[in-house]
């Protein structure tokens, strides 16, 4: 197996976390590490891995990181240069992608056009610019392997079909979040402490909204979609509450194949930085004479609107989709500070979406340009509800 080294952006979070614990059983190098502003997590990850390079986005966070770390040789740098340096570091074969939110995918293009092996966990990289990304990766020869539980699934069931035409459609797993079966009305008084508890899965708070208003479900299908480069009708979801069944590829013959394992993240992140070899790790087995039995069950659109909203998006394409990202970020964050209800936040991302025309064949500007737009569209209605 060719040797690892790993340029870690966005080391403080859940998945950079998880990440670091896989590097450290597999006696993998990391040469750099980022966060936004977690300057003594960071300070903790630097003394234990010692990189070459430490980033802090934010400017005091960085001073007080090279206060921190003075005694060290590791060199400590700031803001969104520091990022792309991290991104480009010529001593990491591999960069984790761990950022959360559009703020990944400047570094994401930085590290593509080294050709490097990009671990992808930051879905909105894809959902936003996904076709830009991916004849990106072509042009400079670069790897881009799925970290997402469900994308991941979909990459190893893959492996050994040499003709895309053979695949008759990718079946997303959704867990159904902590709130699957209830109506739209009963989902109106959700709290923010409801919405943070998602019954298998540890991870940060925005994505766990994500997935208890099943936007982050939408997220992946449009991931799916750029990043096997399939059209959305050959993508389909159902609801999976166990979380054993990470995803499944249906062929022409109509065989299924699926990929099962526990509800560990490591096991994804692993196989990214290990592919095409396998190797043990640190990750939780599955039982089959202990796990629950397997169920399936429709998602329901009507209930989750955050759902139909990101299908909406995917059929209609072009900066559509960086418009629905948008405003969810900024609606999630709303949410998360409890200044919006639960449901608030599928009613703002439908505004953003209705007064935000959408670009066919869009550039990466133009897609930032979506992107904030978005957010402004957030930011006006929240301020004209006075709210």
């Amino acid at each position: 197996m060719e040797q690892r080294s790993i340029s870690l952006l966005g080391s403080t979070g859940s998945i950079g976390r998880q990440t670091l614990d896989v590097a450290a059983a597999l006696d993998l190098p990391v040469r750099a590490i980022t966060a936004n502003r977690s300057a003594a997590l960071l300070e903790e990850q630097a003394r234990r891995f010692r990189p070459e390079l430490a980033v802090c986005v934010d400017e005091a966070a960085a001073a007080d990181l090279r206060v921190r770390l003075a005694d060290t040789s590791v060199r400590v740098i700031s803001g969104e240069a520091g990022l792309q340096e991290a991104a480009a570091l010529p001593s990491a074969n591999t960069v984790v992608t761990a950022v959360v939110g559009i703020a990944g995918l400047r570094p994401t293009m930085t590290a593509i056009r080294a050709g490097k092996r990009i671990a992808l966990a930051n879905k909105e990289t894809m959902v936003c610019a996904g076709e830009l990304v991916m004849a990106e990766a072509r042009r400079w020869g670069a790897e881009i392997v799925p970290v997402d539980s469900e994308h991941s699934a979909i990459f190893q069931c893959l492996q050994g079909c040499k003709n895309r035409g053979e695949v008759k459609r990718l079946i997303l797993t959704a867990s159904g979040g902590p709130f699957f079966g209830r109506s739209r009305e009963e989902l109106e008084g959700v709290t923010l402490e409801q919405a943070l508890r998602h019954p298998n899965w540890a991870m940060g708070a925005k994505i766990t909204v994500d997935s208890a208003t099943l936007m982050n479900k939408g997220l992946e299908f449009i991931e799916a979609m750029r990043l096997y480069e399939l059209p959305p009708e050959k993508i389909s979801i159902v609801v999976h509450r166990e979380s054993i069944v990470h995803s499944l590829v249906e062929y022409c013959d109509n065989a299924v194949l699926a990929q099962l394992g526990a509800a560990d993240m490591r096991l994804p992140i692993q196989y990214a930085l290990t592919w095409p070899e396998r190797a043990p790790g640190p990750a939780e087995p599955l039982d089959l004479l202990t796990c629950p039995s397997l169920t399936f069950q429709a998602p329901d659109p009507a209930a989750f609107p955050c759902l139909a909203l990101a299908l909406e998006a995917a059929r209609t394409g072009g900066t559509a989709t960086a418009v629905l990202n948008g405003a969810n970020e900024a609606a999630v964050g709303l949410f998360l500070e409890r200044r919006i209800g639960f449901m608030d936040i599928a009613r703002q991302v439908a505004l953003a979406m209705e007064q935000v025309p959408a670009v066919q064949s869009p550039s990466l500007e133009q897609i930032f340009q979506a992107d904030q737009a978005a957010r402004e569209a957030v930011a006006r209605a929240h301020t004209s509800a006075g709210q």
